[in-house]
């Protein structure tokens, strides 16, 4: 089978070099003003040259994104703009709106398009449709199973198609949400985000007066668990733990369903925002993270030439352990070797909000739920080293979280992971010392034994501990 290509995010430099030494094959990233990324991203015009040049002098591929919605005011400065990043030569630019588009094949009429997955691509007609508008590559939406991408791969079987498989998932069709915007009067469609579908909220219950206009009630504020409701993690609703979620009068319908409650974020105390909910539920939801690591070998088999992995504001230890995990499973499934479960609890060990396997499934088969439960608890880890020189067979470490003599750990490096316990640490200078209790210490640890064959890659070396021994 064809190896489908590792696509990582990169929002730092720094991001994008620990990608490709954990094994990406491609790095997507973009200038803040035009990339949906506004927040947490390094890449003005001078980190985008060094990162272009940097993948390609290793072999790689930069795709640069260029993926918002914009208003008008960003067409007048839009080829201007882009002039000198095009002159870097990306692999390709990651657009959405048909205008932009335009405008870009006019402009540069050789530049390879991907199409964004915020365009919610969901058929193999609109795939067709994009490709006769010259566009090279489909990020098809998220929403779509596994037979419908199989069914897009058989009617389009000259098109590029790129897939999601791990990261965060939007309360809106692949991404187009408008809470941050109705909020904050920040647009998720042009890179400026709050996440407010994952804020922690209370409730207050709400009474109308004599108008028809609703008011807090002068009662307490009442606790989640009182309306039915669930954690800020697994979602904000009111569909209850007995009765189960009817159609409007139904018997089975929620009592507290027709109420009306405000709701209040605790970093805007007395910022009370009226909630209301129908047959279908409430509409501010926390959705799980995509993990879809179990369904490679699958998608592979379908043909698909790209997969992606959302996170450009997520950190390197993440960019690093995403990218290692994928990597593993594209090339078992590739050289035909059976999944491999363990790769699921490698990536419970990173923070998350939960994780689902999206729409590719319906339902996990009884195979794959065995999997989860027996698997994903294994261990849980958390950052707390980043190794920043190697003497020897001691590793100089920047400290991130509290770390001592004993811990069980992994030395989580390019070319395989060592776990071991910890029996030395030393100061920078030699010193013995038994503990490093957080973050800004830099101490010198062993190595494990035959990790100084991986030479210079160990500059990529990361350390993790384990919390449950």
């Amino acid at each position: 089978m064809k190896a489908p290509e590792l696509l990582s995010p990169a929002g730092t430099l720094k991001s994008m070099r620990y990608a490709f030494a954990y094994g990406a094959d491609a790095v997507y990233a973009g200038l803040p003003r035009y990339s949906l990324r506004v927040r947490n991203n390094d890449f003005l015009e001078d980190n985008l040259r060094i990162g272009i040049d940097e993948a390609h002098a290793a072999g790689k591929q930069f795709f640069m994104t260029v993926n918002l919605s914009p208003h008008n005011a960003k067409l007048r400065t839009f080829i201007k703009d882009m002039t000198p990043l095009v002159e870097m030569q990306p692999d390709a630019f990651i657009m959405a709106d048909p205008g932009l588009i335009m405008m870009v094949r006019q402009q540069w009429p050789d530049l390879p398009i991907h199409l964004s997955v915020q365009a919610n691509t969901v058929n193999w007609a609109t795939v067709q449709f994009w490709k006769n508008a010259g566009i090279s590559r489909v990020i098809l939406s998220r929403e779509l199973s596994l037979d419908e991408i199989s069914e897009i791969r058989d009617r389009c079987p000259d098109m590029e198609l790129e897939v999601f498989v791990h990261g965060a998932l939007c309360i809106a069709y692949s991404g187009r949400c408008l809470l941050s915007g109705y909020f904050n009067h920040r647009d998720p469609n042009q890179g400026t985000c709050t996440n407010a579908c994952r804020w922690e909220y209370k409730t207050e219950a709400a009474t109308e007066d004599l108008s028809g206009v609703y008011r807090p009630a002068e009662s307490s504020i009442i606790p989640l668990d009182a309306v039915g409701g669930t954690t800020a993690l697994e979602g904000f609703d009111f569909s209850g733990a007995e009765q189960s979620f009817g159609p409007t009068g139904s018997d089975n319908r929620h009592p507290k369903a027709n109420d009306v409650y405000f709701i209040e974020e605790p970093n805007r105390p007395g910022e009370l925002m009226p909630i209301e909910e129908d047959e279908h539920g409430t509409y501010i939801l926390n959705s799980r993270d995509l993990r879809a690591v179990e369904h490679v070998q699958a998608l592979t088999r379908i043909g698909v030439d790209c997969l992606k992995i959302e996170g450009r504001t997520k950190s390197h230890y993440y960019v690093a352990r995403t990218a290692q995990v994928y990597r593993q499973a594209i090339d078992d499934a590739v050289a035909g070797r059976p999944f491999d479960p363990n790769l699921i609890a490698e990536l419970d060990n990173l923070a998350h909000r939960g994780y689902t396997d999206g729409f590719f499934e319906r339902h996990h088969t009884k195979e794959y739920q065995n999997y989860i439960e027996g698997v994903s608890k294994h261990r849980e880890q958390q950052f707390v080293g980043e190794i920043t020189s190697v003497q020897g067979d001691w590793a100089e470490v920047d400290i991130k979280n509290k770390l001592a003599v004993g811990d069980s750990v992994t030395f989580m490096l390019p070319d395989g992971n060592r776990i071991e316990q910890l029996a030395d640490m030393q100061t920078l200078e030699g010193a013995s010392m038994t503990e490093a209790p957080g973050g800004g210490y830099k101490v010198r640890l062993k190595l494990p034994a035959g990790a100084g064959a991986f030479g210079d890659r160990l500059k990529y070396g990361l350390i993790a501990k384990h919390l449950n021994g």
